[in-house]
């Protein structure tokens, strides 16, 4: 380990060594007992703000502002709140399938309703009253 690598250490973690990693623990105390000044000025350095952190204590929060924290505070969505997109694609996908069997339906009166002679016209056929008696009259004539 380098004096310069001990300063990094030692401004990240502080001056207790054993709050750094595990790793490292044994070659900075190694750097520490050889007794450089660069390591003992680093660790002179953090121990002074760990002191100064140590000093500073934060003010219990006032209840009357957590009350009104927790007056601003968006309640808690409903089922269906929570769910409302889903019930979007749900709807999307019915009004495709209506679609579908709309269209099988306009489909199914627009073909006729055999493949023989008997085949009855398709109701969207106006003018095939005469074709269709004429087929059959073609049929009758053999």
């Amino acid at each position: 380990m380098t004096p310069e690598r001990f300063d990094q250490l030692a401004q990240a973690y502080g001056a207790d060594l054993r709050r750094w990693p595990t790793a490292e623990q044994a070659s900075a105390r190694a750097l520490l007992e050889r007794g450089d000044p660069d390591v003992q000025a680093a660790v002179a350095q953090a121990s002074w703000l760990d002191g100064q952190l140590n000093l500073h204590r934060v003010p219990a929060a006032d209840p009357a502002l957590a009350r009104r924290i927790a007056a601003l505070a968006a309640p808690a969505p409903t089922f269906w709140q929570g769910h409302r997109n889903w019930w979007s694609r749900l709807g999307l996908v019915g009004v495709g399938l209506a679609g579908i069997a709309a269209g099988m339906l306009a489909a199914s009166l627009s073909l006729p309703l055999g493949n023989g002679a008997e085949a009855l016209p398709s109701i969207f056929d106006q003018n095939d009253a005469d074709i269709v008696y004429s087929i059959s009259a073609e049929d009758s004539e053999q």
